[in-house]
């Protein structure tokens, strides 16, 4: 579990974009290391996913934005979708002078991250799936809304004290427009599209997520470069509740070694490597 008692490493700043004024938090030097680029979920800004991203704010260029109509960010005319949200991920890389990054992406982050590859396929390096939501199992609302309330009891309770503001701040409105956006978006074809490696990362408590042996069984019969990667005992937000199992996951994942658990970690929790696609690169160590 993260130790939530000291302040992050990660500095806070902000940025426009295409006229809105967008909430950044990122590394506080910058580093020699790839770019990465973390992208939050469904209603909610990236401070859900600051555990996760201070631990790894030294090896790579962080950047956590509050998406355009999330959390501190500005609102937009209209309403939004998945097309949109990846245009904003890519002019925000544009502000920071990043011409390719690795994107990190939690719940309908990973939509957005697969409309991303979809659309700037020469400016993604790598792709992070945690707990990818957004599809057929998530629908339909009232399905997604029960599925949330047990995984609200499966969490830390501190969590609550970090959603619920940005839940309350995005607005009833605006969740009904964006639940709808998500489910016209083509989530499962633009996932098996991917063309770089991609780790997706599964909680076994996730009651958003088919159970990770039914992940594994759809990934075996697609001939693909997606490393699947259980933690057993996390449920949907691994990024606040598991963040040195997941950092630890990602720092494997990015040197292409096995994903291996750390014996000496304290906690119950436990990382287990689901699948390898065949086309998965390989270190030498693996």
């Amino acid at each position: 579990m993260a130790d939530r008692s000291r302040q992050s490493v990660l500095v806070e700043r902000s940025a426009t974009i295409d006229g809105v004024k967008v909430h950044l938090r990122t590394s506080p030097e910058p580093s020699a290391g790839a770019a990465m680029m973390h992208v939050h979920g469904f209603g909610l800004s990236g401070r859900y996913l600051v555990p996760t991203a201070e631990r790894l704010a030294f090896e790579f260029r962080t950047i956590v934005p509050d998406l355009p109509g999330f959390g501190r960010s500005g609102r937009v005319r209209g309403a939004l979708d998945v097309p949109d949200l990846a245009r904003a991920a890519v002019r925000i890389l544009d502000d920071a002078g990043i011409e390719r990054a690795t994107l990190v992406g939690n719940s309908m982050g990973c939509p957005v991250i697969c409309e991303f590859a979809h659309q700037f396929p020469d400016r993604l390096e790598r792709a992070v799936l945690v707990s990818p939501a957004g599809g057929l199992h998530n629908q339909p609302f009232v399905r997604a809304v029960g599925q949330l309330a047990r995984d609200g009891g499966r969490e830390p309770s501190s969590l609550i004290r970090v959603v619920t503001p940005d839940y309350l701040r995005f607005g009833i409105s605006s969740t009904a427009r964006m639940f709808t956006a998500l489910t016209r978006y083509p989530t499962l074809e633009r996932l098996l599209a991917l063309d770089v490696p991609t780790l997706v990362v599964v909680g076994d408590r996730d009651p958003l997520m088919p159970a990770p042996e039914r992940i594994r069984e759809v990934a075996e019969h697609v001939d693909n470069r997606v490393l699947v990667v259980a933690i057993e005992g996390a449920a949907h937000a691994i990024n606040f509740s598991h963040p040195d199992e997941l950092a630890r996951t990602i720092r494997l994942f990015m040197a292409d070694a096995p994903i291996t658990d750390d014996p000496a970690a304290p906690g119950r929790a436990r990382i287990m490597e689901v699948h390898r696609g065949s086309r998965h690169p390989r270190s030498d160590a693996g």
